[in-house]
């Protein structure tokens, strides 16, 4: 897991093959201005969430404790905040349920061992291996969820 500031996105850009097209993108894009849908930015392999609503209560959040397996989630928070709750998989030991290729995800019933909160101006990329509970809080957010395909 990578949380940072926004203005320092530029330096994650080597972490993965497709991660300076998914920065350049991000750092080009007005997503303030943009209404909620997602984007294909470069086919299926990266493609961006734009989301915007209400955060949720704490258990409503980690009722969708989640992982993927297929995607690298790059969240940027762009309006509001958020309270996130992670665990590091290995230590994860109750999934609920199996794992959905169709939708990437799978869900798990462990606490979050961390809790952490987002402002405008931050992002966070969460890794096959970072089992995260966003968009806990109150009030209005908009973000966006840049999914980069891991191979």
């Amino acid at each position: 897991m990578v949380i940072d500031k926004l203005s320092e996105i530029n330096k994650y850009a080597g972490l993965h093959p497709r991660f300076a097209k998914a920065i350049d993108n991000i750092v080009t894009s007005s997503f303030l201005n943009m209404e909620p849908g997602t984007i294909l930015v470069d086919g299926e392999d990266i493609k961006a969430i734009i989301m915007e609503g209400n955060c949720v209560p704490k258990e409503e959040s980690l009722a969708g404790f989640e992982c993927h397996n297929t995607y690298i989630d790059i969240q940027i928070i762009i309006k509001g905040k958020e309270t996130v709750g992670w665990r590091a998989r290995t230590s994860c030991s109750m999934p609920k349920g199996e794992y959905s290729e169709e939708k990437d995800v799978l869900f798990y019933a462990d606490a979050p061992t961390l809790f952490f909160e987002l402002h405008a101006g931050m992002f966070s990329i969460y890794f096959p291996e970072d089992v995260h509970a966003p968009m806990i809080g109150e009030g209005p957010i908009k973000k966006v969820v840049m999914k980069v395909r891991v191979k």
